[in-house]
């Protein structure tokens, strides 16, 4: 089982808040759906529409910073591994398939009333250009010139 990969990725807008829980090691569980759309056209031309719920599940800072950052309809990447949990309910076995995430990025600009979409832009970015991504690794990014100060006198 070396070589399996087990990856998710999706961009779609959160379905509602997220919910943000504290374990008893007072870590952070952020618990939260994205509606995944598509979009294809039938045999006989007419334009098809789907919604995929996914939910979602960050921990530790990722997870803080889901539960600060992310509102109702925004739009996100999310990456991650699925993980299916077996549960009995009314005497019957039942699956529930999540995403455990591990990357989370802030995507969308402008909201409809001009303003600045409901998350605020994060201090840091990946690359020069480029919106901030949080790994679970501290809530940091995971490359780019971060380390450099910002006193560059050019």
């Amino acid at each position: 089982m070396a070589n399996d990969l087990n990856q998710y990725q999706c961009i779609g807008r959160l379905g509602k808040e997220p919910e943000v829980r504290y374990m008893a090691n007072g870590k952070a569980v952020a618990s939260f759906s994205v509606a995944v759309g598509s979009s294809w056209k039938d045999a006989s031309g007419e334009k098809r529409e789907e919604t995929e719920w996914v939910n979602v599940t960050a921990f530790d800072k990722l997870g803080e910073i889901c539960g600060e950052y992310l509102k109702k309809g925004s739009q996100v990447y999310i990456s991650g591994r699925l993980k299916t949990d077996k549960y009995e309910k009314d005497g019957q076995t039942r699956y529930s398939t999540k995403v455990i995430a591990d990357r989370m990025q802030m995507l969308g600009g402008k909201t409809e009333g001009g303003q600045e979409s409901a998350a605020p832009a994060p201090r840091r970015s990946n690359a020069p250009g480029s919106a901030a991504s949080y790994g679970s690794a501290g809530g940091e990014p995971k490359t780019g010139f971060d380390d450099m100060d910002d006193d560059i006198p050019f």
